[in-house]
Protein backbone atom coordinates (compact mmCIF):
# COMPACT_ATOMS: atom_id res chain seq x y z
CA UNK A 1 0.00 0.00 0.00
CA UNK A 2 2.40 2.50 1.27
CA UNK A 3 4.58 1.58 -2.04
CA UNK A 4 1.78 2.68 -4.26
CA UNK A 5 1.17 5.41 -2.62
CA UNK A 6 5.19 6.91 -3.33
CA UNK A 7 4.31 5.74 -7.14
CA UNK A 8 1.17 7.91 -7.19
CA UNK A 9 3.50 10.60 -5.39
CA UNK A 10 6.07 10.64 -7.31
CA UNK A 11 4.08 10.21 -10.63
CA UNK A 12 2.40 13.69 -9.55
CA UNK A 13 5.13 15.09 -9.10
CA UNK A 14 6.40 14.32 -12.41
CA UNK A 15 3.02 15.90 -13.95
CA UNK A 16 3.70 18.53 -11.74
CA UNK A 17 7.01 19.75 -13.31
CA UNK A 18 5.49 18.98 -16.96
CA UNK A 19 2.51 21.03 -16.60
CA UNK A 20 5.14 24.03 -15.21
CA UNK A 21 7.20 23.41 -18.46
CA UNK A 22 4.85 23.35 -20.67
CA UNK A 23 3.50 26.57 -18.66
CA UNK A 24 6.72 28.42 -19.00
CA UNK A 25 8.16 27.34 -22.11
CA UNK A 26 8.63 29.97 -24.79
CA UNK A 27 7.38 27.76 -27.52
CA UNK A 28 3.60 27.95 -28.36
CA UNK A 29 2.14 24.31 -27.30
CA UNK A 30 -1.25 22.97 -28.36
CA UNK A 31 -3.33 19.69 -27.62
CA UNK A 32 -6.31 18.70 -30.42
CA UNK A 33 -8.48 16.01 -30.62
CA UNK A 34 -10.52 14.63 -33.35
CA UNK A 35 -9.89 17.94 -34.61
CA UNK A 36 -10.78 20.07 -31.76
CA UNK A 37 -8.40 22.24 -29.79
CA UNK A 38 -8.25 20.90 -25.93
CA UNK A 39 -5.48 22.72 -24.43
CA UNK A 40 -3.29 25.69 -25.34
CA UNK A 41 -0.37 27.20 -22.95
CA UNK A 42 0.13 30.50 -22.38
CA UNK A 43 2.60 30.66 -25.15
CA UNK A 44 -0.06 29.84 -27.80
CA UNK A 45 -2.51 32.51 -26.19
CA UNK A 46 -0.07 35.09 -27.30
CA UNK A 47 1.09 33.63 -30.24
CA UNK A 48 -2.64 33.34 -31.68
CA UNK A 49 -3.38 36.56 -30.44
CA UNK A 50 -6.33 35.59 -28.31
CA UNK A 51 -7.15 37.48 -24.75
CA UNK A 52 -7.11 34.04 -23.16
CA UNK A 53 -7.11 30.14 -23.16
CA UNK A 54 -10.96 30.53 -23.18
CA UNK A 55 -11.21 32.44 -26.74
CA UNK A 56 -9.32 29.05 -28.08
CA UNK A 57 -10.90 25.82 -26.36
CA UNK A 58 -13.32 24.15 -28.18
CA UNK A 59 -12.56 25.41 -31.77
CA UNK A 60 -11.80 23.94 -34.84
CA UNK A 61 -7.72 23.71 -35.05
CA UNK A 62 -8.05 24.82 -38.83
CA UNK A 63 -9.23 27.66 -37.58
CA UNK A 64 -6.24 28.67 -37.29
CA UNK A 65 -3.86 27.27 -39.82
CA UNK A 66 -3.58 28.80 -43.30
CA UNK A 67 -5.82 27.03 -45.49
CA UNK A 68 -2.94 26.66 -47.51
CA UNK A 69 -1.00 24.85 -45.41
CA UNK A 70 -4.12 22.31 -44.06
CA UNK A 71 -3.58 19.78 -46.91
CA UNK A 72 0.02 19.00 -46.30
CA UNK A 73 -0.94 19.12 -42.11
CA UNK A 74 -3.62 16.79 -42.41
CA UNK A 75 -1.54 14.94 -44.14
CA UNK A 76 1.04 14.58 -42.19
CA UNK A 77 -1.09 13.78 -38.74
CA UNK A 78 -2.72 11.00 -40.81
CA UNK A 79 0.83 9.17 -40.81
CA UNK A 80 1.12 9.30 -36.85
CA UNK A 81 -0.77 5.86 -36.44
CA UNK A 82 1.31 4.63 -33.22
CA UNK A 83 1.26 6.51 -29.72
CA UNK A 84 5.06 8.70 -29.46
CA UNK A 85 4.78 8.76 -32.90
CA UNK A 86 6.24 12.30 -34.08
CA UNK A 87 6.01 14.24 -38.04
CA UNK A 88 9.37 16.08 -38.83
CA UNK A 89 9.47 19.81 -38.38
CA UNK A 90 7.89 21.36 -40.74
CA UNK A 91 7.20 24.84 -41.41
CA UNK A 92 3.67 26.26 -42.30
CA UNK A 93 1.29 29.53 -41.44
CA UNK A 94 -1.02 29.75 -38.48
CA UNK A 95 -3.98 31.95 -38.57
CA UNK A 96 -4.29 34.91 -35.37
CA UNK A 97 -7.16 35.55 -33.97
CA UNK A 98 -6.92 38.75 -35.40
CA UNK A 99 -6.37 37.42 -39.25
CA UNK A 100 -2.84 38.04 -39.25
CA UNK A 101 -0.62 35.05 -40.49
CA UNK A 102 2.27 34.04 -38.67
CA UNK A 103 5.19 32.00 -39.79
CA UNK A 104 5.76 29.17 -37.54
CA UNK A 105 7.94 25.76 -37.46
CA UNK A 106 6.04 22.97 -35.73
CA UNK A 107 6.30 19.30 -34.36
CA UNK A 108 3.47 16.98 -34.17
CA UNK A 109 3.21 14.39 -31.43
CA UNK A 110 0.62 11.62 -31.03
CA UNK A 111 0.12 10.81 -27.33
CA UNK A 112 -2.60 9.87 -24.78
CA UNK A 113 -4.90 13.00 -23.33
CA UNK A 114 -7.26 11.98 -20.85
CA UNK A 115 -7.88 8.17 -21.84
CA UNK A 116 -7.50 9.19 -25.50
CA UNK A 117 -5.24 9.95 -28.23
CA UNK A 118 -4.73 13.17 -29.14
CA UNK A 119 -1.95 15.15 -31.27
CA UNK A 120 -0.31 17.18 -29.13
CA UNK A 121 1.99 20.39 -31.35
CA UNK A 122 4.83 21.89 -30.46
CA UNK A 123 5.08 25.59 -32.36
CA UNK A 124 7.95 27.76 -32.60
CA UNK A 125 7.41 31.34 -33.95
CA UNK A 126 9.89 32.32 -36.94
CA UNK A 127 9.13 35.44 -37.21
CA UNK A 128 12.13 36.81 -35.97
CA UNK A 129 14.09 34.40 -38.03
CA UNK A 130 12.15 35.53 -41.22
CA UNK A 131 12.40 39.39 -40.59
CA UNK A 132 16.69 38.63 -40.19
CA UNK A 133 16.47 36.46 -43.34
CA UNK A 134 14.52 39.61 -44.92
CA UNK A 135 16.90 42.03 -43.58
CA UNK A 136 19.52 40.11 -45.27
CA UNK A 137 18.21 39.18 -48.43
CA UNK A 138 17.40 43.26 -48.31
CA UNK A 139 21.14 43.89 -47.31
CA UNK A 140 22.52 41.77 -50.02
CA UNK A 141 20.08 42.91 -52.76
CA UNK A 142 21.06 46.97 -51.27
CA UNK A 143 25.28 45.14 -51.72
CA UNK A 144 24.35 43.67 -54.89
CA UNK A 145 22.98 46.92 -56.26
CA UNK A 146 25.41 49.38 -54.84
CA UNK A 147 28.94 46.73 -55.78
CA UNK A 148 27.03 46.28 -59.39
CA UNK A 149 26.91 50.60 -59.78
CA UNK A 150 30.31 50.91 -58.87
CA UNK A 151 33.23 52.10 -60.79
CA UNK A 152 35.41 50.16 -59.11
CA UNK A 153 36.21 47.03 -59.88
CA UNK A 154 35.44 44.09 -57.47
CA UNK A 155 35.97 40.28 -57.34
CA UNK A 156 35.75 37.80 -54.78
CA UNK A 157 37.82 34.90 -54.77
CA UNK A 158 37.59 31.44 -52.84
CA UNK A 159 40.62 29.55 -51.38
CA UNK A 160 41.27 27.62 -53.93
CA UNK A 161 42.14 30.86 -56.02
CA UNK A 162 38.79 30.41 -57.67
CA UNK A 163 36.23 33.08 -58.82
CA UNK A 164 32.89 33.23 -57.39
CA UNK A 165 31.46 36.85 -58.14
CA UNK A 166 32.66 39.91 -60.13
CA UNK A 167 30.77 42.92 -60.94
CA UNK A 168 30.07 44.85 -64.04
CA UNK A 169 32.87 47.29 -63.17
CA UNK A 170 35.39 44.67 -62.87
CA UNK A 171 34.53 42.86 -66.07
CA UNK A 172 35.11 46.27 -67.93
CA UNK A 173 38.45 47.13 -66.19
CA UNK A 174 39.87 43.97 -67.26
CA UNK A 175 38.76 43.65 -70.80
CA UNK A 176 36.74 39.91 -69.83
CA UNK A 177 33.23 40.08 -72.45
CA UNK A 178 29.83 39.40 -70.80
CA UNK A 179 29.55 36.46 -72.77
CA UNK A 180 33.04 34.51 -71.72
CA UNK A 181 32.52 32.38 -68.59
CA UNK A 182 34.96 32.99 -65.39
CA UNK A 183 33.10 32.45 -62.43
CA UNK A 184 34.69 28.86 -61.13
CA UNK A 185 38.23 29.55 -62.95
CA UNK A 186 41.06 30.50 -61.75
CA UNK A 187 42.89 33.87 -62.11
CA UNK A 188 45.19 32.53 -63.92
CA UNK A 189 42.93 31.18 -66.48
CA UNK A 190 41.13 34.49 -66.73
CA UNK A 191 41.63 35.73 -70.56
CA UNK A 192 44.13 38.30 -68.60
CA UNK A 193 47.86 38.83 -68.31
CA UNK A 194 48.88 40.10 -65.34
CA UNK A 195 52.24 42.46 -65.60
CA UNK A 196 54.49 43.92 -62.47
CA UNK A 197 55.77 47.86 -62.21
CA UNK A 198 58.60 47.10 -64.69
CA UNK A 199 56.07 45.45 -67.41
CA UNK A 200 57.23 41.78 -66.47
CA UNK A 201 54.75 38.75 -65.83
CA UNK A 202 53.40 38.64 -62.53
CA UNK A 203 52.84 35.15 -61.14
CA UNK A 204 49.56 34.38 -59.83
CA UNK A 205 51.73 33.01 -56.61
CA UNK A 206 52.83 36.95 -56.48
CA UNK A 207 49.42 38.83 -56.86
CA UNK A 208 48.36 40.07 -53.32
CA UNK A 209 45.49 38.36 -53.58
CA UNK A 210 47.55 35.14 -52.98
CA UNK A 211 48.99 36.30 -50.14
CA UNK A 212 45.92 37.97 -48.25
CA UNK A 213 44.46 34.42 -48.50
CA UNK A 214 47.77 32.61 -47.35
CA UNK A 215 48.28 34.92 -44.51
CA UNK A 216 44.74 36.53 -43.69
CA UNK A 217 46.77 40.00 -44.41
CA UNK A 218 45.36 42.30 -46.16
CA UNK A 219 47.17 44.55 -48.88
CA UNK A 220 46.38 48.14 -49.92
CA UNK A 221 47.43 50.44 -53.05
CA UNK A 222 49.57 47.40 -54.66
CA UNK A 223 50.10 48.56 -58.09
CA UNK A 224 50.27 46.07 -61.27
CA UNK A 225 48.95 45.88 -64.97
CA UNK A 226 46.67 44.05 -67.15
CA UNK A 227 47.07 42.94 -70.39
CA UNK A 228 44.08 42.51 -72.40
CA UNK A 229 43.48 39.87 -74.67
CA UNK A 230 43.48 42.53 -77.70
CA UNK A 231 46.79 43.99 -76.55
CA UNK A 232 45.58 46.56 -74.94
CA UNK A 233 47.18 47.17 -71.31
CA UNK A 234 45.85 49.07 -68.07
CA UNK A 235 47.51 50.30 -64.74
CA UNK A 236 44.92 48.82 -61.78
CA UNK A 237 45.49 50.04 -57.95
CA UNK A 238 44.47 47.18 -55.76
CA UNK A 239 43.24 46.37 -52.56
CA UNK A 240 42.92 42.95 -51.00
CA UNK A 241 41.32 41.41 -47.57
CA UNK A 242 39.87 38.55 -46.27
CA UNK A 243 35.81 38.83 -46.42
CA UNK A 244 35.71 37.27 -43.09
CA UNK A 245 39.09 37.84 -40.78
CA UNK A 246 37.41 35.36 -38.08
CA UNK A 247 37.40 32.25 -40.39
CA UNK A 248 40.32 30.80 -41.85
CA UNK A 249 38.45 29.37 -44.50
CA UNK A 250 37.08 32.85 -45.89
CA UNK A 251 37.37 33.92 -49.11
CA UNK A 252 39.17 37.16 -50.10
CA UNK A 253 37.52 40.26 -52.07
CA UNK A 254 39.72 42.65 -53.85
CA UNK A 255 38.46 45.88 -55.59
CA UNK A 256 40.93 48.03 -57.83
CA UNK A 257 40.38 50.95 -60.28
CA UNK A 258 41.64 51.62 -63.28
CA UNK A 259 44.58 54.40 -62.57
CA UNK A 260 46.17 54.15 -66.67
CA UNK A 261 45.78 57.74 -67.11
CA UNK A 262 46.51 58.96 -63.67
CA UNK A 263 49.69 56.74 -64.51
CA UNK A 264 50.11 58.40 -67.37
CA UNK A 265 49.56 61.97 -66.46
CA UNK A 266 52.16 61.73 -63.24
CA UNK A 267 54.57 60.15 -66.05
CA UNK A 268 54.46 63.18 -67.96
CA UNK A 269 54.29 65.43 -65.29
CA UNK A 270 57.96 64.05 -63.64
CA UNK A 271 59.46 63.92 -67.57
CA UNK A 272 58.41 67.31 -67.67
CA UNK A 273 59.59 68.20 -64.32
CA UNK A 274 63.09 66.51 -65.47
CA UNK A 275 63.11 66.96 -69.02
CA UNK A 276 63.71 70.68 -71.32
CA UNK A 277 60.11 71.33 -73.07
CA UNK A 278 61.70 72.85 -76.43
CA UNK A 279 64.66 69.94 -76.61
CA UNK A 280 63.11 67.03 -74.69
CA UNK A 281 66.81 66.66 -73.61
CA UNK A 282 67.42 66.59 -69.70
CA UNK A 283 67.03 69.86 -67.66
CA UNK A 284 68.92 71.69 -65.80
CA UNK A 285 68.40 70.22 -62.66
CA UNK A 286 68.51 66.56 -64.04
CA UNK A 287 71.73 66.86 -65.68
CA UNK A 288 73.20 68.42 -62.21
CA UNK A 289 71.32 65.53 -60.17
CA UNK A 290 72.94 63.52 -62.46
CA UNK A 291 76.35 64.67 -62.26
CA UNK A 292 75.79 64.80 -58.60
CA UNK A 293 75.08 61.26 -58.31
CA UNK A 294 78.38 60.40 -60.73
CA UNK A 295 80.39 62.35 -57.69
CA UNK A 296 79.09 60.35 -55.21
CA UNK A 297 80.00 57.30 -57.13
CA UNK A 298 83.28 55.81 -55.31
CA UNK A 299 85.25 54.43 -57.97
CA UNK A 300 84.22 57.48 -60.89
CA UNK A 301 83.05 54.83 -63.28
CA UNK A 302 79.74 56.18 -63.86
CA UNK A 303 80.67 59.68 -65.46
CA UNK A 304 84.42 60.41 -66.45
CA UNK A 305 83.91 63.32 -68.69
CA UNK A 306 81.77 66.63 -68.78
CA UNK A 307 81.52 68.43 -71.64
CA UNK A 308 80.05 72.01 -71.61
CA UNK A 309 78.88 73.20 -75.15
CA UNK A 310 77.52 76.58 -75.98
CA UNK A 311 76.52 78.34 -79.14
CA UNK A 312 78.81 80.56 -81.02
CA UNK A 313 76.97 83.74 -82.53
CA UNK A 314 73.48 82.23 -81.06
CA UNK A 315 72.23 85.69 -79.78
CA UNK A 316 72.65 87.29 -83.58
CA UNK A 317 70.22 84.47 -84.87
CA UNK A 318 67.53 85.45 -82.05
CA UNK A 319 68.28 88.96 -82.54
CA UNK A 320 67.82 88.73 -86.74
CA UNK A 321 65.59 86.07 -87.44
CA UNK A 322 63.35 85.83 -84.27
CA UNK A 323 62.99 83.56 -81.21
CA UNK A 324 61.07 81.42 -83.94
CA UNK A 325 64.24 80.25 -85.55
CA UNK A 326 66.10 80.32 -82.72
CA UNK A 327 64.27 77.85 -81.03
CA UNK A 328 64.47 75.46 -84.49
CA UNK A 329 67.92 75.64 -84.41
CA UNK A 330 68.26 74.54 -80.57
CA UNK A 331 66.06 71.73 -81.46
CA UNK A 332 68.14 70.66 -84.30
CA UNK A 333 71.57 71.19 -82.42
CA UNK A 334 69.60 68.88 -79.84
CA UNK A 335 68.94 66.19 -82.11
CA UNK A 336 72.49 66.01 -83.41
CA UNK A 337 74.14 66.42 -80.09
CA UNK A 338 71.64 63.05 -78.94
CA UNK A 339 72.99 61.01 -82.49
CA UNK A 340 76.83 61.88 -82.21
CA UNK A 341 76.41 60.38 -78.66
CA UNK A 342 76.09 56.80 -77.07
CA UNK A 343 72.97 56.07 -75.74
CA UNK A 344 74.88 55.29 -72.04
CA UNK A 345 75.98 59.14 -72.30
CA UNK A 346 73.91 61.62 -71.44
CA UNK A 347 72.97 65.49 -72.71
CA UNK A 348 71.07 67.77 -70.95
CA UNK A 349 70.14 71.71 -72.26
CA UNK A 350 71.08 74.33 -69.07
CA UNK A 351 69.54 77.10 -70.57
CA UNK A 352 69.64 79.27 -73.06
CA UNK A 353 72.06 77.87 -75.71
CA UNK A 354 74.03 76.09 -73.34
CA UNK A 355 74.24 72.14 -72.92
CA UNK A 356 76.37 70.04 -70.70
CA UNK A 357 77.50 66.33 -72.01
CA UNK A 358 78.14 63.63 -68.85
CA UNK A 359 80.28 60.67 -71.07
CA UNK A 360 79.90 57.29 -69.69
CA UNK A 361 82.41 54.88 -68.56
CA UNK A 362 85.69 54.95 -69.46
CA UNK A 363 86.56 56.17 -72.80
CA UNK A 364 90.01 56.16 -73.59
CA UNK A 365 91.96 59.57 -73.61
CA UNK A 366 92.99 59.10 -76.88
CA UNK A 367 89.36 58.91 -78.26
CA UNK A 368 88.32 62.28 -76.69
CA UNK A 369 90.01 64.46 -79.09
CA UNK A 370 88.12 62.66 -82.17
CA UNK A 371 84.68 62.90 -80.15
CA UNK A 372 85.32 66.65 -79.76
CA UNK A 373 85.73 66.69 -83.45
CA UNK A 374 82.75 64.96 -84.70
CA UNK A 375 80.50 67.18 -82.11
CA UNK A 376 82.37 70.20 -84.20
CA UNK A 377 81.77 68.60 -87.31
CA UNK A 378 78.16 67.37 -86.75
CA UNK A 379 77.36 70.69 -85.69
CA UNK A 380 78.67 72.72 -88.01
CA UNK A 381 77.07 71.39 -91.17
CA UNK A 382 74.11 73.70 -92.50
CA UNK A 383 70.80 74.24 -90.55
CA UNK A 384 67.69 75.13 -93.03
CA UNK A 385 65.21 76.61 -90.56
CA UNK A 386 62.36 78.07 -92.18
CA UNK A 387 63.90 78.82 -95.59
CA UNK A 388 67.01 80.56 -93.80
CA UNK A 389 70.19 78.49 -94.39
CA UNK A 390 72.45 79.04 -91.62
CA UNK A 391 75.55 77.91 -90.17
CA UNK A 392 76.27 77.54 -86.46
CA UNK A 393 79.53 76.56 -84.62
CA UNK A 394 79.78 75.19 -80.83
CA UNK A 395 82.74 75.92 -78.27
CA UNK A 396 83.25 73.06 -76.22
CA UNK A 397 84.76 73.08 -73.07
CA UNK A 398 85.81 69.56 -71.36
CA UNK A 399 86.64 68.50 -67.49
CA UNK A 400 87.88 64.88 -66.78
CA UNK A 401 86.57 63.87 -63.90
CA UNK A 402 88.90 61.22 -61.56
CA UNK A 403 88.48 58.57 -58.86
CA UNK A 404 87.69 60.15 -55.20
CA UNK A 405 86.50 63.31 -56.96
CA UNK A 406 86.03 65.81 -54.72
CA UNK A 407 84.66 69.01 -56.31
CA UNK A 408 80.38 69.86 -56.19
CA UNK A 409 78.60 69.94 -58.95
CA UNK A 410 78.64 73.34 -59.16
CA UNK A 411 82.45 73.43 -58.97
CA UNK A 412 82.76 70.90 -62.03
CA UNK A 413 80.55 73.27 -64.17
CA UNK A 414 82.45 76.05 -63.46
CA UNK A 415 85.49 74.48 -64.26
CA UNK A 416 83.92 73.10 -67.28
CA UNK A 417 82.32 76.33 -68.27
CA UNK A 418 85.71 78.34 -67.95
CA UNK A 419 87.47 75.54 -70.47
CA UNK A 420 84.54 76.32 -72.85
CA UNK A 421 85.42 80.17 -72.80
CA UNK A 422 88.94 79.21 -73.58
CA UNK A 423 87.10 77.87 -76.96
CA UNK A 424 85.63 80.35 -77.99
CA UNK A 425 86.64 81.94 -81.62
CA UNK A 426 88.10 84.73 -79.85
CA UNK A 427 90.72 82.59 -77.87
CA UNK A 428 92.93 79.53 -78.59
CA UNK A 429 91.43 76.11 -79.40
CA UNK A 430 94.03 73.61 -77.43
CA UNK A 431 92.24 70.37 -76.65
CA UNK A 432 95.56 70.14 -73.79
CA UNK A 433 95.10 66.44 -73.03
CA UNK A 434 98.17 65.45 -71.41
CA UNK A 435 100.17 68.72 -72.23
CA UNK A 436 97.98 71.22 -70.42
CA UNK A 437 96.26 69.21 -68.13
CA UNK A 438 94.81 71.44 -65.17
CA UNK A 439 95.00 70.38 -61.36
CA UNK A 440 91.49 70.45 -60.68
CA UNK A 441 91.12 68.74 -64.41
CA UNK A 442 90.21 70.94 -66.16
CA UNK A 443 91.64 71.83 -69.52
CA UNK A 444 90.21 73.77 -72.28
CA UNK A 445 89.21 71.67 -76.16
Amino acid sequence: MGEANTDAASAEQLAQRYRSLVEHTPDAICVHEAGTVVFVNPAMVRLLGARSADDLLGMPIVRFVDPDSIPAMLERIDQLTAEGAASPPTEMDLVRIDGRTVPVQTVSVLTAWQDKLAYQVVVHDLTAQRAAEASARRAEAHFTTVVSQLEEGVLVIDPRGRLESINPAGKRILGIDDATPVIGRRVDELPVTLIDRNGQPLPTDRHPMAHTLATGEAVTQYIFGVEHADGTQVWLSCNCRLLNPDSPDSSGVSSFADITEFRASRRQLEYQATHDALTGLANRSLILSQLSAALADEDGSLVTTVLFIDLDGFKAINDTLGHAIGDTVLQIVAQRLQRALRAEDLVGRLGGDEFLVLLAGHPQRADLPGLIERLRTTMAEPIIARGHRLEVSASIGVTELGPHEHRTPEAVLHDADLAMYRDKPSGHRDLGLGQNRRSNNTHAS
